[in-house]
């Protein structure tokens, strides 16, 4: 048993631990401090930063006309869609492709008519399903033959829809609607078609998303380019603020995108992968400069507003719809190489 009283030692533990608790308190009480001050600090450095940021995109909008951060947005959330119905579901991507044109279609026939043509919405809407579903599901002669008669019933459709109306519309107005009527279905829904013919050849999904690639490379290099060095204007009645210099990033980003895509995705020489990108860089630039010509001759910035940041979907197909054909040509010359 020991010596010392129960009483005393509690009095002692007392003694020991009393002073000692102000101090904790006091170490507790500065480490809130610091916390505190490193909260203030690094929200004042967030809200710096966000201005800047803000800032800088707000003065990239003034130029380009996008909202930078909406624009980045959009375009991930297209381009997970259609990367994984390329590799996952093949016919969900010919879907996603229908869908695209038929919006595309509705968009350009709109413009026309607010142009003063008249443009029979029915028929291009059944020219885009007889396009798509004979490319996706057709041999190439049904393809041919949808093409021909897509054109055909526009063109009568638009000159019996003139023949009841009676309105005394003069001739030359009547063949300005019936040749633009004529041009819809084989700017767009034929167009589109032929990446879905790319689509059914053998490992034509990764020629699908290779040309996609390269497109998208080539037109993020000329933005990129076109606003860091962009000083003298390519085509300045057609698009002002397209640039030498953003062509000449797009070409760089297309050349190289093509021969890593030529070795890591399609087996074929790198050498053969600069002749892909140089063929879809011309397309795609062609393709964009045509639609900005378009639109001038319309009197419209943007084909419509679904795509924030974008602009319309025949705004984000412009580059895509020729280069489709380079692709699908491309493939025929260059996929035997990489049997070699």
């Amino acid at each position: 048993m020991s010596d010392v009283p129960e009483g005393d030692g509690v009095a002692s533990g007392d003694a020991h631990a009393g002073p000692a608790t102000p101090h904790r308190g006091e170490h507790s009480a500065a480490f809130q401090a610091r916390i505190r001050a490193a909260r203030t600090e690094l929200e004042q450095h967030a809200a710096h930063a966000r201005g800047q940021f803000d800032e800088a995109n707000e003065r990239i909008k003034e130029r380009t006309g996008r909202d930078l951060i909406v624009a980045i947005g959009i375009g991930l959330a297209i381009g997970a869609i259609t990367v994984s119905t390329l590799v996952f579901a093949k016919w969900v991507f010919a879907v996603f492709a229908l869908v695209a044109a038929v919006f595309a279609v509705f968009e350009l026939a709109r413009a026309l008519q607010i142009g003063g043509r008249r443009i029979d919405l029915a028929p291009q809407l059944v020219a885009v399903v007889l396009l798509l579903a004979a490319a996706y599901l057709g041999d190439l002669w049904l393809h041919w033959s949808m093409l021909f008669a897509a054109v055909a019933l526009v063109v009568v459709w638009r000159l019996l829809a003139q023949m009841a109306a009676q309105d005394g519309r003069v001739y030359a107005d009547v063949l300005a609607d019936a040749v633009a009527g004529a041009f819809v279905p084989v700017y767009i829904p034929f167009l589109g078609s032929l990446a879905l013919v790319l689509l059914r050849q053998p490992g034509g999904e990764w020629w699908v998303l290779a040309f996609l690639i390269v497109v998208i490379v080539a037109d993020t290099g000329a933005y990129a380019a076109g606003l860091a060095f962009g000083r003298h204007p390519m085509a300045p009645r057609i698009s002002p603020k397209k640039t030498w210099e953003g062509f000449a990033g797009a070409v760089v980003a297309s050349l190289a995108a093509g021969a890593l895509l030529a070795q890591c995705m399609l087996g074929i020489p790198w050498w053969a992968g600069l002749i892909f990108g140089a063929a879809l860089v011309g397309t795609a630039t062609v393709g964009d400069l045509g639609e900005s010509m378009l639109k001038r001759d319309l009197g419209i910035k943007d084909m419509s507003s679904w795509l924030p940041g974008h602009g319309g979907v025949l705004d984000r197909l412009d580059s895509i719809l020729p280069s489709a054909t380079a692709a699908l040509a491309l493939y025929y010359l260059l996929a035997p190489l990489g049997a070699s």
